[in-house]
């Protein structure tokens, strides 16, 4: 089955610079298997939060408000992986960090995302602890 695998997580200080990756294993040689892929994180005591989301047949890509301008979602289809460059770092993004992906165009999850539902999406990764202090 397919796995996702998120890294490059880590604690920096405020003001820093963090890039996560998510890789994907498994059959992964159907490319509609990943149509939409996003990033999700949740701090403690706070609801998840749908932070950052791109299509794989558009490349269009939205931003949770809290992020817009700071962190930059990006994919390479050719290897399945997704990245998450997260600048200008603040506590307030400390969190665990999910990646998602599914096999259904991101027009039909945005409001599963929005929402924070990372249920809504078919493969999931275990998540990565970003620390800011």
């Amino acid at each position: 089955h397919v796995q996702l695998v998120e890294s490059g997580g880590g604690s920096v200080q405020a003001g820093g610079s963090l890039r996560l990756s998510c890789e994907a294993s498994g059959p992964t040689t159907s490319t509609r298997k990943f149509d939409c892929r996003a990033w999700f994180r949740q701090a403690p005591g706070k609801e998840r939060e749908g932070t950052a989301v791109i299509d794989y047949a558009g490349y269009s890509t939205d931003y949770a408000d809290s992020v817009k301008g700071r962190f930059t979602i990006s994919q390479d289809n050719s290897n399945n992986t997704l990245w998450l460059q997260m600048n200008a770092l603040n506590p307030e993004d400390t969190a665990v960090y999910y990646c998602a992906a599914a096999p259904v165009r991101c027009t039909i999850l945005a409001g599963a995302w929005r929402q924070g539902r990372l249920n809504a999406f078919n493969y999931r990764g275990q998540g990565t602890q970003v620390t800011v202090s």
